[in-house]
């Protein structure tokens, strides 16, 4: 099974339906799967206090305005959905709250995704996994009890789920990454894990996908130096670009992990290199 690969914009497009649009175009082109985003409704998920404090951004002074200023509306993911469909790119969200989760359910999405904030949301991951679309679970900031929960919920409601490996940082140091708690969640929850990354670069990536992950999360941006807190984690289109295939050449070198057994483009370099062996006789 090939490895299913997810460029999120998340709120990359920092509000722009026009940047939205060219990060869907440059991830189709790179030869991902899917590309996915966030949907927030910003007074349920922040408190009144915090978003009436100061934050100076594009969009005004307060937190309010800037966490507003990145949201995309109907019309916007309308279009999104229309572009999608028309590239033959899936596309999905995570939701952060029940109403925006409502609000995603207007569109025919295949997926959904429970981002690492919202492990600990119980009555957002049980109505996710009532509705019994494949979720991808990312793990984030999560204890093994938070972990537990979540995928007793999913099982209990006989949703397809799969982990995500991640560490919530942005960018991550290269020694917290952690990868051998892909194969820790595989072995201890019987289920099919992913990697959601936020590190620098590439090397970490392509590392879980030789330790034998089913889906790869990596943010993408037309550029790190723009506005924005995921901007610095993220890819650009080159990069992304290279991501994409490597892991497909890692996934495909893999192979069946058999030994003792000769591949035939060995043969004739066996023939001439043990040229005094006498090969009838082996």
């Amino acid at each position: 099974m090939s490895i299913f690969i997810i460029a999120e914009i998340g709120i990359n497009h920092n509000g722009s339906l026009d940047i939205a649009r060219r990060l869907i175009e440059i991830a189709k082109d790179c030869g991902a799967d899917a590309v996915k985003f966030q949907k927030r409704t910003v007074d349920l998920v922040y408190a009144k206090d915090f978003l009436d404090s100061p934050r100076i951004s594009p969009w005004g002074a307060t937190q309010r305005a800037q966490k507003e200023g990145l949201e995309l509306g109907e019309d916007g993911y309308a279009q999104i959905d229309a572009d999608c469909r028309e590239m033959g790119i899936a596309w999905f969200a995570s939701a952060w709250d029940l109403k925006s989760f409502e609000f995603l359910q207007k569109f025919d999405l295949k997926h959904n995704k429970v981002a690492s904030a919202m492990i600990v949301c119980e009555d957002l991951l049980e109505a996710i996994a009532e509705d019994g679309k494949p979720t991808f679970v990312s793990t984030g900031m999560s204890t093994r009890a938070d972990i537990d929960r979540a995928v007793k919920i999913f099982r209990a409601a006989g949703c397809p789920f799969e982990l995500m490996h991640c560490i919530s940082a942005y960018p991550i140091p290269d020694g917290v990454a952690n990868l051998n708690a892909i194969p820790a969640l595989r072995a201890r929850y019987g289920c099919e894990v992913g990697y959601s990354g936020h590190e620098a670069g590439l090397a970490i990536s392509l590392g879980a996908a030789a330790l034998g992950i089913t889906s790869l999360e990596r943010h993408i941006t037309l550029d790190r130096t723009m506005y924005g807190s995921d901007q610095a984690a993220s890819l650009e289109p080159a990069e992304f670009r290279s991501l994409v295939d490597g892991v497909r050449k890692i996934q495909h070198a893999m192979g069946d992990g058999a030994i003792g057994r000769s591949t035939k483009e060995e043969v004739p370099v066996a023939r001439k290199l043990r040229a005094r062996v006498a090969w009838d006789a082996r």
